[in-house]
């Protein structure tokens, strides 16, 4: 074993040796410049709002029963008459996805007793895209009348989002550019060159409006109300920018 030392020792000399060779006269010039250069790291943000034309709403059915198949039977004859509801105010069946699907036992518990069984409640929950939203109002009134009783939320969006992204863009390279100017000027110097930029972030919606008590806002209006406002839609850039005297 101890004369593979020298060997190694050996292998590792002429290594190190051969280095400076890769290292080529216009190599060496080029490490030297990025050393020396002078850069300035940046990150800025652009937005853009636009009026949405779609939307995404979840809604249910919630019910219970003395027996496990009694609850998820009754669960299924209103839930089909939800779908139905739905199909019928005109939105199509791929925009119908179920999201949960749920049967448990409901116990009593009262004190210095063991729980005691009441009852099973099932409960089936829908996704349900909305891409006409002059149809959404009325849609939530049809599934409330057909059956439903959880309506848990609702959020808008974009079909194609492209066009407000793209704006977005120019506003964050608009807000890039006008830092990296007013550093150049306050530190006199001026800006050679951009050296990097990167993207991050993207479609950015309000917060989802929560859809609450839709029985009772049915029977308080002839079409529930649904207030889509704007969406706000951010692009988040960060740029090294080259600088010198």
């Amino acid at each position: 074993m101890r004369p593979a030392r020298p060997l190694l020792l050996a292998a590792t000399l002429v290594a190190a040796a051969a280095l400076p060779a890769l290292l080529t006269p216009g190599t060496a010039r080029a490490a030297d410049a990025a050393f020396a250069a002078t850069t300035l790291n940046l990150s800025a943000g652009g937005e853009s709002r636009a009026a949405p034309d779609m939307a995404t709403i979840t809604l249910g059915v919630s019910t219970q029963a003395p027996t496990a198949f009694e609850a998820m039977r009754q669960n299924a004859a209103r839930m089909d008459a939800v779908i139905k509801a739905l199909k019928g105010g005109g939105v199509e069946a791929r925009d119908i996805a179920t999201s949960n699907l749920n049967l448990s036992p409901q116990y009593i518990y009262e004190q210095n007793k063991p729980p005691r069984l009441n009852a099973y409640q099932a409960s089936n929950q829908v996704t349900v895209t909305v891409r006409d939203l002059a149809k959404l109002g009325p849609a939530v009134d049809a599934v409330v009348g057909a059956g439903a009783n959880e309506v848990n939320s609702i959020s808008f969006g974009l079909a194609d989002p492209k066009k407000a992204e793209d704006e977005a863009r120019l506003e964050a390279v608009k807000a890039l550019q006008a830092k990296a100017a007013l550093y150049a000027q306050a530190t006199g110097l001026r800006l050679v060159r951009l050296v990097n930029l990167s993207e991050a972030g993207g479609f950015s919606p309000q917060p989802p409006r929560p859809v609450v008590m839709a029985r009772m806002l049915a029977e308080a209006a002839p079409t529930t109300p649904v207030e889509a406002g704007e969406l706000r839609v951010r692009v988040d850039l960060s740029a090294v920018y080259e600088l010198a005297k």
